[in-house]
């Protein structure tokens, strides 16, 4: 073996916790390249809680129950007679009803004792203006210090669309570019399904539809195979975060039931669906789990992938690795699709505009000459770095035999042992990292799969950091 170092060596090696991220990272990216779009986010109220201190169920319910004079008995007992929130909720609307009309009057707006306005609007009005009274007045100020890095992290992930329980309006302010559809308007009408936020259970900005009491849930329901369509092609065809939600929560439980019934194979872990779960408890001896088994419906259970972590940033940072969509304004997707939409379904079929068919078929027959259509030059690659280190450590250890990462990382650290070098403490023709906001993220080249060959059977290898010429052909999976 000849050995040529021409690189600097590690200082330190890493912690147990800093590997699990990194190798959860890899595996995060790989699965965004995979399916080759962007991820989408479900968000629940533990995210909002995180940045602007909105309440959980019990929270609510307790501030509803505290400034209301007509409910008289603490929340124990409605909580021993009632037992769900939602049952809690519906008894609550009829009491604010009742309040309103009476001691409360002064409370609600006039406009609200009209014979048209809903016998729940009282209860909704009150919710939306409380939470109104917890949001900040722009996105600027969403978060103490200490959440500012995560929260640009979590900007920076370009979501193909997020979906949400929450009534707040953070996601809105976080995601200007995203059109919010609210409540049963995710069933009305055409949607383009690129940059919207769907808010499933109603908004602050209409009290209305907001989904609180236990009619409002029935309703839900009863309409909800209707959504779920719409949702499966979303789960099929993207990386799913749940962010914001304890894996038992029943939205969760309800969402995964409809994935496991389409789902061809049974039993695995899901390859594409996260759950980001916050753990305060964690430090650099940690090494959380990455499977939770989740019971969904009809006593089933699920296996997704878990995620781990005090500090949510370097997730969103490993979702946000994809350099060619990190200019796209989703507004622009979507006015495209939308038009596109129109113009296939109504414009051309209907003959109002002049229709080159001749131009139509020879621009259709190839990506690039589409693409020219819409005025879109092709780029097949984002940089010539990305052309010569082309290599997850998940892919490279797959190439090498193994199952993912683990091979990698194990002959990675076998070369480090022969040779006293760590090839991933800096850019060279085997490995180069993308700095992703304050997250490294590293890649392989084809060299380096070759060099780990040699390691892995105990063959000679020259060891020579230099970086690869640029008249060097592209390195392939």
């Amino acid at each position: 073996m000849r050995c040529v170092v021409d690189g600097q060596k590690a200082q330190e090696s890493q912690t147990r916790y800093s590997r699990y991220a990194e190798e959860i990272g890899d595996d995060i990216a790989d699965t965004v390249q995979q399916f080759g779009c962007q991820p989408i986010l479900f968000v629940g109220s533990g995210l909002a809680k995180r940045y602007m201190g909105t309440p959980n169920w019990d929270e609510l319910l307790s501030h509803l129950a505290t400034h209301c004079t007509a409910i008289d008995k603490g929340l124990g007992f409605y909580k021993q007679s009632l037992i769900t929130p939602m049952r809690i909720g519906e008894e609550f609307a009829k009491i604010y009803q009742e309040w309103a009309w009476t001691a409360g009057h002064n409370e609600f707006p006039e406009e609200m004792f009209g014979e048209s306005v809903g016998a729940q609007s009282y209860i909704k009005y009150k919710i939306a203006s409380y939470i109104n009274s917890l949001t900040p007045i722009d996105a600027s100020k969403i978060g103490k210090d200490e959440h500012k890095k995560e929260i640009s992290s979590l900007t920076k992930i370009k979501p193909h669309a997020i979906i949400t329980t929450n009534y707040d309006r953070m996601l809105e302010m976080l995601f200007p570019d995203h059109e919010p559809i609210i409540g049963q308007n995710i069933l009305k009408g055409q949607q383009v399904y690129i940059g919207e936020i769907y808010k499933i259970h109603g908004s602050v900005t209409d009290p209305d539809s907001i989904v609180f009491t236990e009619s409002d849930y029935r309703e839900f329901q009863r309409k909800k195979k209707f959504l779920s369509a719409k949702l499966l092609t979303f789960f099929n065809e993207h990386p799913l975060i749940f962010i914001g939600y304890s894996a038992t929560d029943p939205n969760i439980r309800s969402i995964l039931s409809d994935i496991d019934e389409a789902l061809p194979e049974k039993g695995g872990v899901i390859p594409n669906v996260y759950i980001l779960q916050w753990n305060p408890q964690i430090n650099e001896d940690s090494v959380p789990p990455r499977e939770k088994v989740i019971p969904t419906e009809d006593d089933r259970t699920i296996r997704v992938k878990l995620i781990e972590a005090a500090d949510f940033g370097w997730v969103f940072d490993a979702f946000s690795t994809n350099p060619a969509l990190n200019d796209v304004n989703p507004r622009i997707l979507r006015a495209l699709i939308a038009r596109s939409y129109d113009l296939v379904r109504h414009d051309i079929p209907k003959l109002p505009v002049h229709v080159d068919f001749k131009m139509l078929t020879e621009s259709v027959e190839n990506s690039n000459s589409f693409a020219k259509l819409f005025g879109i030059a092709n780029i097949d690659d984002y940089s010539f770095a990305a052309v010569q280190h082309p290599l997850s450590a998940t892919q490279l250890g797959k190439l090498l035999g193994g199952n993912g990462w683990h091979t990698a990382n194990a002959l990675l650290d076998k070369l480090k042992q022969i040779t006293g070098t760590d090839i991933k403490s800096s850019d060279n023709k085997y490995h180069r990292s993308e700095l992703v906001n304050t997250t490294k993220f590293h890649k392989y080249s084809n060299d380096c799969l070759n060099l780990l060959e040699s390691v892995r059977d105990g063959l000679p290898f020259e060891l020579n950091l230099g970086l690869p010429s640029k008249n060097a052909q592209p390195a392939h999976n």
